[in-house]
């Protein structure tokens, strides 16, 4: 073998150990410490507010029915206008009813008549019975008459008093102060409390309700975080409720839920809640959809994480924690609401630990850490 051969197959032997060794002394060398930035968990109090859509519902509706049947005579309101008690909304012909007075107060008269002669009768009666030209029977049936009269006096008395009543109901009158609606039928309409007696609303906005549904689950949900002392809710279960109407904007009054049903509703599996509220400019009206939002509990004590934090794993949602060592961490929790921008933590977080929030897409479990100033 030559010297050239050989000098050649021991350079290309120093450069195979040389690369070997060279790798081997990469490999040994530590990882790199990968810079995160972190959240310290405090324990805090935050608030546990809850939306719901809700809908605006009169505070006082009423029906307004014709009580006696006719001809609608006139609509005497103008058809969504705001109206006081005791204004003239409706008029049925009132000339029939009328006529049934007459005949009432005519027919009193007559046994007012009857009723006089009776008394008379009576009258005469009683002298002749007590000096014996008279019989008792005689004097009976005087006295009998004579009470006839007087009941019959008191059923045509009642009589023209209905007549007057049902004269009274061809004036339908509203009988609150609040918004109307537009009438159901035209002049001309031949009117019958039976069939077609249901005229219009007339409905009371301020205050004005907003009615919203509770589901079931999230019932159970808050039984069960108040049982771990974990959720709490203001004294006497006095909540505000805050309202956005539907191009964002706030409603200025803020209300108070002052009706929870006791019964769910079997269809929905929801309860019903009502809340109360000023509605002085009218800015709310029934069949209005708001956005409510409920205020008042609280979460005591609670671990919050940012929501960018918390990733989703095949057990589960789980987060990287800072251990002592410097090194990352997984550690799998259940998590309950959201919070603004964060989550709130049930279970597998405890006051003071570090949990990593960017940077997380760049390590492991049990990768080193540098946390960012």
């Amino acid at each position: 073998m030559s010297n050239k051969c050989l000098q050649g197959i021991l350079s290309y032997i120093f450069v195979f150990v040389f690369l070997f060794f060279s790798g081997c002394t990469k490999k040994s060398q530590p990882p790199q410490a990968v810079e995160v930035t972190t959240y310290k968990i405090e324990l805090q109090t935050i608030p546990a507010d809850i939306e719901f859509v809700g809908v605006a519902e009169s505070s006082h509706l009423v029906e307004i029915r014709s009580r006696v049947e006719g001809y609608l005579w006139k609509i005497a309101y103008v058809e969504g206008s705001f109206v006081k008690e005791g204004d003239l909304l409706f008029e049925i012909d009132p000339r029939q009813f009328l006529a049934a007075v007459e005949e009432a107060k005519g027919e009193l008269a007559r046994q007012k008549a009857i009723l006089w002669a009776a008394e008379q009768s009576v009258s005469r009666y009683k002298p002749l019975y007590e000096e014996k030209a008279a019989s008792k029977k005689d004097l009976d049936d005087a006295t009998a008459k004579e009470l006839a009269g007087k009941a019959a006096v008191i059923m045509a008395e009642a009589n023209l008093e209905k007549a007057e009543l049902n004269l009274s109901y061809t004036m339908i009158k509203s009988p609150i102060d609040g918004m109307t609606e537009r009438s159901k039928y035209r002049e001309g309409t031949l009117i019958s409390p039976s069939i077609n007696g249901y005229l219009t609303n007339v409905s009371v906005i301020d205050p004005i309700w907003v009615i919203f549904s509770v589901a079931d689950y999230y019932l159970l949900s808050n039984r069960q975080q108040i049982a771990n002392k974990q959720l709490q809710y203001p004294a006497d279960n006095n909540f505000d409720v805050y309202l956005t109407l539907s191009d964002g904007s706030e409603y200025p009054h803020v209300g108070k839920v002052n009706f929870a049903s006791p019964v769910l509703d079997q269809a929905t599996g929801t309860m019903t809640v009502r809340a109360i509220f000023s509605n002085p400019d009218k800015l709310l009206r029934p069949g209005q959809f708001v956005r409510a939002t409920v205020k008042g509990a609280t979460h005591p004590d609670a671990i919050i994480v940012p929501q960018k934090s918390v990733q989703q794993g095949a057990k589960g949602l789980f987060v990287f924690v800072v251990n002592p060592d410097g090194k990352a961490e997984s550690r799998l929790i259940e998590a309950g609401d959201w919070y603004k921008d964060y989550w709130i933590v049930k279970s597998g977080l405890q006051a003071g630990e570090v949990v990593i929030v960017d940077g997380v897409n760049k390590i492991s479990n049990g990768t080193p850490v540098k946390v960012k100033e």
